[in-house]
């Protein structure tokens, strides 16, 4: 008697993420109208290491398919961003039916909140790392070396980078939410800080293309600043659930 419960569950599960995927496709169709647009947006960082140091940096093309790859998982990128609010909420519709009506109310400012701080995330990387971090590794021998940068290597690094950062930019918003449901507070994330640093520090590590310190700090150092604030967050979050529940009781 109790499989059909879970059945459902998972069917229900099953049809999220299909919707999911749909929306990232139909966002990656658009995406991929756009590929070469997007593609000369990208190179931004590069061009900025061409006019800010004077580095010679040009992209090529080694293989056959490798424009068609690129182009791929431009769009893909592109469709993410595009289909985030939507899968967002497909998120928030499966889990909305175990909350509180109270609870329930949050579910504008957690998908409004989520999307908009990828997008931030994406931004910032975009205009404040990437255009600090391509002149400075591309430019670190001086003169001593040509930079000779094929598309495919290239656009992964940016993508992943703009990728990651977006996504470390959703901590202070899953803060708000997991302790506006009651599931972490602020206590928690402090007396857990150093355990945090690790994590962070070793994710970073993972992502990180080259293993140099400058690339490490460029990942890391952001992630635990989104960490401090999510700590501030949270505390913040919990005052105004505190009130609400003492308002509640009387």
């Amino acid at each position: 008697m109790q499989e059909a419960p879970l059945v459902e569950h998972l069917e229900e599960l099953r049809a999220r993420i299909i919707r999911a995927l749909l929306a990232w496709m139909v966002g990656m169709g658009v995406a991929w109208t756009f590929r070469v647009q997007l593609l000369a947006i990208l190179k931004y960082p590069l061009d900025v290491a061409t006019e800010t140091r004077g580095i010679p940096a040009q992209l090529y093309q080694q293989t056959i398919t490798e424009g068609f790859i690129v182009s791929l998982k431009i769009a893909a990128f592109g469709g993410l961003i595009l289909a985030m609010p939507f899968i967002v909420y497909q998120v928030w519709a499966f889990i909305a039916p175990g909350l509180y009506p109270h609870e329930r109310r949050l579910a504008v400012p957690f998908i409004l909140g989520a999307g908009f701080s990828f997008a931030v995330g994406v931004v910032f990387s975009y205009y404040v790392l990437l255009p600090f971090a391509v002149p400075f590794l591309l430019g670190f021998l001086g003169d001593q070396v040509v930079p000779l940068l094929t598309i495919d290597k290239y656009m992964s690094q940016v993508l992943m980078y703009m990728t990651v950062v977006g996504l470390m930019f959703e901590l202070p918003v899953l803060s708000y939410l997991f302790t506006k449901l009651g599931l972490l507070n602020w206590q928690f994330l402090a007396k857990n800080r150093r355990i945090a640093i690790i994590v962070i520090v070793t994710l970073a590590a993972i992502i990180t293309p080259t293993a140099d310190p400058f690339n490490l700090a460029l990942l890391s150092v952001p992630l635990l600043l989104l960490y401090e604030i999510s700590i501030w967050v949270s505390r913040v979050a919990g005052r105004g659930l505190s009130r609400a529940e003492a308002d509640a009781g009387e």
